[in-house]
C-alpha cells in the first residue's frame, strides 16, 4: 500500500505513522516526496522519528550501530541531516530518548531547523515587501460581479506572493513550539 502525505511537524508525521502500524500496516519505504510505503503485518511495531544535523560518516554509523543494537531498524535518512525514521517490534523499551537531556537536545535540534527554514522563508519575502499593491490597482474602481470575478481571480496570485511570508509565520510558530518544549525539560 503506498500513501502520499506532507508533514510540516514531525510529531505529527510521527504520530500518524504509529496510527497506521496499529491498524496492521508496517512501513517499508518513504520518499522524500511524501510517498509512504506499507506492507501488511501481524506483528505489533512502533516507529520513532528523530531529526539529526549532518554528521560525519563514521559518526553517523555509530548513531545508527546505538539504535539497532536496541533492535531499532533504520528505515529511512540520510547523514547530511533530517528526519531518521526508526522502527522495531514493539515490547517495555519503545522510546528512542532514554532521558530528559537527549530529549531536549532533540528539540533544540528540531527549534534550530524550524528557525533556519523561517529565516530563509522570511529572506525569500525581502522581495515583496511592498504590500500595497498586492491586487492591481484599477480592481478597487470596478462595480459589481466584474468587481468580484476579477478579485476572486486574482485572490490565488496574492496568497502565492504572500506565501513565503505565510510559512515563514508557520515556521516560526512551530520553531516556537519547540523551543516551549525544550525550555520545559531544561527546566526540571
Amino acid at each position: 500500500m503506498k500513501r502520499f502525505k506532507v508533514f510540516f511537524d514531525i510529531e505529527k508525521e510521527e504520530q500518524w505513522l504509529n496510527e497506521q502500524l496499529q491498524e496492521g500496516y508496517r512501513c517499508t519505504n518513504i520518499s522524500g516526496l511524501g510517498i509512504y510505503t506499507f506492507e501488511r503485518t501481524d506483528k505489533r511495531y512502533v516507529m520513532r522519528l528523530d531529526y539529526q544535523d549532518y554528521l560525519p560518516k563514521k559518526k553517523f554509523m555509530e548513531y545508527k550501530g546505538i539504535y539497532e543494537d536496541f533492535g531499532w531498524s533504520h528505515i529511512e535518512g540520510h547523514r547530511l541531516g533530517g528526519r531518521q525514521y526508526w522502527q522495531k517490534e514493539g515490547d517495555d523499551q519503545n522510546e528512542i530518548f532514554s532521558d530528559r537531556q537527549s530529549m531536549a537536545n532533540y528539540y533544540k535540534r528540531l527549534m534550530g531547523y524550524s528557525f533556519s527554514l523561517c529565516m530563509l522563508m522570511l529572506f525569500a519575502a525581502t522581495p515583496y515587501t511592498d504590500y500595497s499593491e498586492l491586487y492591481h490597482t484599477g480592481l478597487w474602481s470596478m462595480q459589481g460581479d466584474l468587481f468580484w470575478k476579477a478579485f476572486l481571480f486574482e485572490t490565488p496570485f496574492v496568497l502565492l506572493k504572500l506565501s513565503p511570508v505565510l510559512l515563514s509565520i508557520f515556521l516560526g510558530t512551530i520553531s516556537y513550539k519547540f523551543f516551549r518544549r525544550y525550555s520545559m525539560l531544561k527546566e526540571k
